[in-house]
């Protein structure tokens, strides 16, 4: 057998997001560049690796076997890199990280510099909904977490970012006076809500909660970026963060209804264990937080103080 490393990772990738889309994706790859050194590899093996059923591939046990080595043995190769590094005075190793979902419009400018200035360190950044981050960080997981409401049962650190403004938010085609609108139009306008465990569905059905509204009908859905899609569809409207709206407001798609009790105001936070013992890197990463985090916010993100 005369399999390469890259192979082996190319498989790797391919039986863990079950897709050799997503695979390509992530490697930055073309799927027909995937799909030919997926054959290759495939063709050194009497055993089927993978069975292709319409359009979902399936692993086969004996494809999970060899994942599970690969995935071994694509550890080793990177330590080996992460020790060579070291030995020339580099930063190098993998920081983990999980974030809730909206905060993928602020991780990014946080991460870039740091990134681009320590080659290397490798990034793994698990994006989904408040109640998976946060067990992603119990479990220890993650090094750090962003997050916008911190999880009061755990014992933390936290790094204040910036304000987090959420907003009650229509599409163009409904038509307001841009005065307040009263509670009444709850009971008008479908409410559409993010899925349990979202911070953003806590946080509204909070304001909908202590301000005693009644609801016309309730939708709910998976993503901010599904939601916000509805939103701009017509299906109803929604309170939405401000942070992942900007295009969307630019171009007229969204609009921003004033209502009594609007904003809900939050804090974008990274967070840690009190108890973690960070990695060198999780502690470089800090210091680049600490040092540039006024900056970024000013450069980036400054057009929030508009509303």
């Amino acid at each position: 057998m005369h399999y390469t490393l890259h192979q082996l990772d190319i498989f790797y990738k391919v039986a863990k997001l079950k897709s050799v889309t997503k695979a390509s994706e992530e490697l930055f790859l073309t799927q027909p560049a995937v799909s030919i050194q997926l054959k290759k590899f495939q063709d050194q093996f009497d055993i089927p690796l993978f069975e292709v059923v319409g359009r979902k591939i399936y692993i086969t046990e004996f494809g999970e076997e060899i994942a599970l080595a690969a995935e071994n043995i694509l550890s080793e190769v990177n330590a080996i890199n992460y020790k060579a590094l070291s030995f020339q005075g580099e930063l190098a190793g993998k920081l983990k990280i999980a974030i809730v979902s909206t905060a993928k419009y602020v991780m990014p400018y946080l991460l870039t510099d740091f990134i681009n200035n320590h080659k290397g360190v490798d990034l793994s950044m698990d994006v989904t909904n408040k109640s998976e981050v946060v067990k992603s960080l119990e479990n220890n997981l993650v090094d750090l977490a962003m997050v916008s409401v911190l999880p009061k049962h755990l014992k933390i650190v936290s790094i204040p970012l910036m304000e987090n403004k959420l907003y009650l938010v229509v599409g163009k085609q409904y038509e307001h006076t841009g005065e307040k609108v009263s509670q009444a139009v709850f009971e008008e306008i479908p409410l559409i809500y993010r899925e349990q465990g979202s911070a953003t569905r806590e946080q509204m059905e909070n304001f909908i909660t202590s301000h005693k509204i009644s609801t016309y009908k309730k939708m709910e859905l998976e993503s901010n970026e599904a939601l916000k899609q509805a939103v701009i569809a017509g299906l109803g409207f929604s309170i939405m963060p401000l942070i992942g709206i900007k295009n969307e407001l630019n171009n007229g798609d969204l609009q921003i209804i004033p209502m009594k009790g609007l904003p809900l105001i939050t804090n974008w936070n990274l967070i840690w264990l009190k108890s973690k013992n960070l990695s060198s890197i999780a502690k470089h990463f800090v210091e680049h937080i600490n040092e540039s985090k006024a900056k970024i916010t000013e450069t980036h993100f400054n057009w929030l103080n508009n509303y």
